[in-house]
């Protein structure tokens, strides 16, 4: 991937066939059951996985990270005529995914959501809208959060609805600061039909479901940061050990080499804390969400600064689109808002404190 980065960003390209190959690697879906298709690695194993493609690029990594998301939804909450339908075509992406909780009008607060399916008869009818839905347009399967009952959490249910189903329609790309090799779009629903047997689990679970989605999706988006920030740090070495200034490399700079001190010691305690959620949420321990949350606003804010710092470092060279540093810095700025806001993220944290 890293030497098409540059290319897929720039011609906003979504990179199908270099996914394709990946998910003959087993990394369609990395945390889903084999039975299914998928690799039935634990997400300890998926964290490294993600770094390490991260490195070589953050925005179609991070697709693929929602995508497994949303496979292991399906594998998960889905009974086995669902499974076995869905899930080998997306493990082998065949067929992509996309997750769609975000509305126009609710993103943090995620249990207003108005996006509505009346039952009517083996039907259920669709109406309402999702925004920055990744993948949006491009996807063929898609995770959709709607409300089949009252307000609040309790009356949201979770539905699966395939491209090309009557009613379902898309808005513009986006465009974007980052994430360019991935689509973004509006996912629209104008009395979109939808079979009862589509639902993941039972009505009212969806957001239930949607939350045990996005604490393995907040693991994952912080492992793609791990990634953007290690490649940050090696970028960096290189560049200050080859520029020189004032007669000598600014490697030589005990100021700069203080800074790459603290960068890659950001790094490895960021590592650390998403690797231990990664375990925790692996083993069902009772803290596992609240971890993920610390490793998500941890990760994301940490990395983010250590590549902005490596930017710096190269002074106007970290400016031009030559340089690999840049892209990393736009495409992981995104961390901090997605999978929940960091703010929220400190919500979940300090709740979990009072209530102890």
């Amino acid at each position: 991937m890293a030497p098409c980065m540059a290319l897929w960003d720039e011609k906003e390209i979504f990179p199908v066939e270099t996914m394709r190959k990946a998910a003959q690697l087993g990394f369609g879906g990395i945390y889903t059951q084999p039975d299914v298709g998928g690799a039935g690695l634990s997400r300890l194993d998926t964290s490294i996985i993600f770094e390490a493609l991260s490195t070589g690029c953050v925005s179609t990594t991070a697709y693929m990270s929602i995508h497994n998301m949303c496979v292991w939804m399906i594998d998960t909450f889905g009974n086995e005529e669902q499974r076995h339908k869905y899930c080998p075509l997306l493990c082998s992406m065949e067929k992509f995914a996309s997750y769609c909780l975000t509305e126009p009008g609710s993103g943090s607060d995620a249990a207003s959501l108005l996006t509505s399916a009346k039952r009517d008869g083996n039907y259920y009818v669709l109406n309402g809208s999702k925004a920055f839905i990744s993948g949006g347009g491009d996807t063929d399967i898609y995770v959709v959060m709607c409300r089949t009952g009252g307000s609040g959490a309790r009356g949201i249910s979770c539905l699966v609805v395939e491209k090309g189903t009557p009613g379902l329609s898309f808005g513009k790309k986006e465009k974007k600061v980052g994430w360019n090799s991935q689509p973004t779009r509006a996912v629209i629903f104008e009395d979109c039909a939808v079979p009862v047997t589509n639902r993941l689990g039972e009505e009212g679970h969806g957001f239930n479901i949607a939350m045990k989605g996005l604490n393995g999706g907040r693991i994952n988006i912080a492992s793609c940061s791990l990634g953007a920030a290690h490649a940050s740090v090696l970028l960096a070495c290189d560049h200050l050990c080859v520029r020189k200034q004032f007669g000598e490399p600014l490697s030589s700079n005990q100021y700069l080499q203080f800074k790459l001190a603290d960068m890659a010691t950001s790094l490895v305690t960021a590592r650390l804390i998403v690797r231990h959620a990664a375990q925790a949420l692996q083993d069902g321990t009772g803290n596992a969400a609240t971890l993920c949350a610390m490793a998500k606003l941890f990760a994301t804010d940490k990395c983010f600064k250590v590549c902005n710092q490596s930017l710096q470092m190269h002074g106007g060279y970290g400016y031009l689109k030559d340089y690999a540093v840049q892209q990393f810095v736009r495409d992981i700025r995104v961390h901090q808002i997605l999978e929940g806001t960091n703010e929220v993220m400190r919500m979940i944290v300090a709740r979990s404190l009072l209530q102890e």
